[in-house]
């Protein structure tokens, strides 16, 4: 098993890449954020990767950080999630987004990615409730509230501050991670309109 490659950038394709290794060119395929994350063709670098193996078929796939990589891994045990539609989540959200959507249980954060029908974005959200392999930087009371906020359990007062932060165009990923801040400081107990107040003003700063 290959897990990590160091090497000398060769090309860019539009979902992969070559790497030359000391003389030997491993295409690996990506995504476009781990593309844009490395540099440009004829500097090094070093790629995490992980290998698929079929009997018609061996194909190696890799990753700007370990996150990456370990989402990648998870989100191929959902049914109904190939390395091409993995590949499209990791594209389109980052794994702080991917954490949120799941703790949230947000399917449609989940199904912004190409590929990913209503379906599969529910599937996605219930069958990776708990099994968070990286938070993507998101602290502990960040993921927690979010995760009490996706079970409906979260105060009246701080699920009503992220419901009017939603309606006024912010996501509910980021709304609630603003939020989680400004009540550890502020108590549970802060009434929603303070909370919306101090959210704004952080928001627009």
């Amino acid at each position: 098993m290959i897990g990590k490659l160091k090497g000398v950038v060769e090309s860019f394709g539009d979902d992969h890449l070559l790497l030359d290794v000391g003389g030997v060119c491993y295409l690996l395929y990506c995504s476009s954020r781990t593309r844009a994350l490395l540099p440009a063709a004829g500097e090094a670098c070093t790629i995490h990767t992980e290998m698929m193996v079929r009997e018609d078929m061996i194909r190696l796939y890799g990753f700007a950080s370990e996150s990456e990589k370990a989402w990648f891994v998870i989100l191929l045990g959902v049914q109904g999630v190939g390395a091409r539609v993995a590949l499209a989540i990791l594209s389109t959200l980052s794994p702080s987004e991917i954490a949120s959507a799941i703790a949230l249980q947000d399917k449609a954060m989940m199904g912004r990615a190409p590929g990913v029908g209503p379906k599969l974005a529910q599937r996605l959200v219930s069958e990776l409730k708990g099994k968070i392999p990286d938070p993507g930087g998101l602290d502990e009371g960040t993921l927690g509230l979010q995760a009490e906020l996706g079970e409906g359990i979260a105060p009246g007062n701080v699920a009503d501050a992220v419901s009017a932060l939603c309606n006024l165009g912010y996501s509910s990923g980021r709304a609630s991670a603003v939020l989680a801040g400004i009540v550890a400081n502020e108590g549970e107990d802060a009434p929603t309109e303070k909370l919306i107040r101090l959210a704004l003003k952080e928001l627009s700063s």
